[in-house]
């Protein structure tokens, strides 16, 4: 185990009681472990956010990068009502 360093720090009389709760609840040996354990778990947090922004960015500059040709909100409006019309003629088929 590392070697550990002595804090001091102050929380809200909320946070103090769920610590104690915690405790009290044998969920946690101490107060200190119930602050590691939240450490931790916001490392966890901070890393994985990191990861999905890291996740747009690429996605975003895969975007930007595509050269295929780019399309109006004109033209995404018309396949997408072409698209809608098409598919709902096929549900009117399929009720005969």
């Amino acid at each position: 185990m590392e070697s550990a360093e002595k804090l001091s720090v102050t929380v809200t009389p909320a946070m103090a009681r769920m610590i104690r709760e915690k405790v009290e609840d044998g969920s946690f040996g101490s107060a200190s472990e119930v602050i590691r354990a939240a450490l931790r778990a916001f490392q966890r947090e901070e890393e994985e956010h990191a990861e999905r922004i890291a996740s747009i960015r690429a996605r975003v500059k895969a975007s930007l990068e595509d050269k295929r040709p780019n399309l109006s909100g004109e033209e995404v409006r018309a396949r997408l009502e072409r698209y809608a019309a098409q598919y709902s003629g096929r549900n009117d088929d399929s009720a005969a």
